[in-house]
Protein backbone atom coordinates (compact mmCIF):
# COMPACT_ATOMS: atom_id res chain seq x y z
CA UNK A 1 0.00 0.00 0.00
CA UNK A 2 0.80 3.53 -0.80
CA UNK A 3 2.03 5.77 2.10
CA UNK A 4 4.09 8.73 3.10
CA UNK A 5 5.49 9.63 6.77
CA UNK A 6 4.46 13.02 7.79
CA UNK A 7 5.74 15.41 10.53
CA UNK A 8 5.88 13.54 13.91
CA UNK A 9 6.53 9.67 11.75
CA UNK A 10 2.81 9.65 11.07
CA UNK A 11 1.92 7.28 8.51
CA UNK A 12 -0.50 8.72 5.54
CA UNK A 13 -2.16 5.74 3.54
CA UNK A 14 -3.27 6.54 0.18
CA UNK A 15 -6.02 4.45 -1.40
CA UNK A 16 -5.16 2.72 -4.56
CA UNK A 17 -5.50 5.00 -7.51
CA UNK A 18 -8.77 3.27 -10.20
CA UNK A 19 -7.08 1.97 -13.44
CA UNK A 20 -7.67 4.69 -16.22
CA UNK A 21 -9.41 3.94 -19.29
CA UNK A 22 -10.98 6.26 -22.29
CA UNK A 23 -14.84 6.53 -22.78
CA UNK A 24 -16.63 5.44 -26.45
CA UNK A 25 -19.34 7.34 -27.60
CA UNK A 26 -22.41 5.63 -28.09
CA UNK A 27 -22.90 3.27 -30.80
CA UNK A 28 -26.40 4.29 -32.89
CA UNK A 29 -28.04 1.24 -31.36
CA UNK A 30 -27.65 2.72 -27.64
CA UNK A 31 -28.87 6.01 -29.05
CA UNK A 32 -32.02 4.66 -30.10
CA UNK A 33 -32.39 2.62 -27.19
CA UNK A 34 -31.71 6.38 -24.98
CA UNK A 35 -34.49 8.06 -27.42
CA UNK A 36 -37.24 5.45 -26.85
CA UNK A 37 -36.49 4.94 -23.18
CA UNK A 38 -36.73 8.40 -22.87
CA UNK A 39 -39.70 8.60 -24.64
CA UNK A 40 -40.98 5.89 -22.26
CA UNK A 41 -40.58 8.05 -19.32
CA UNK A 42 -41.82 10.89 -20.53
CA UNK A 43 -45.35 8.81 -21.21
CA UNK A 44 -45.08 6.85 -17.78
CA UNK A 45 -44.35 10.38 -15.83
CA UNK A 46 -46.80 12.32 -17.70
CA UNK A 47 -49.79 9.28 -17.29
CA UNK A 48 -48.33 9.36 -13.47
CA UNK A 49 -49.39 12.94 -12.89
CA UNK A 50 -52.69 12.65 -15.18
CA UNK A 51 -53.91 9.67 -12.79
CA UNK A 52 -52.92 11.92 -9.81
CA UNK A 53 -54.52 15.17 -10.84
CA UNK A 54 -57.34 13.30 -12.14
CA UNK A 55 -58.19 11.30 -8.80
CA UNK A 56 -57.26 14.56 -6.60
CA UNK A 57 -59.90 17.53 -5.41
CA UNK A 58 -58.37 19.82 -7.02
CA UNK A 59 -60.24 21.05 -9.84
Amino acid sequence: MPYTTEEGGRLNNFAKEPKIYKAEPPTEGQKRNYIILGITATILVGGLIFVAFSVSNVS
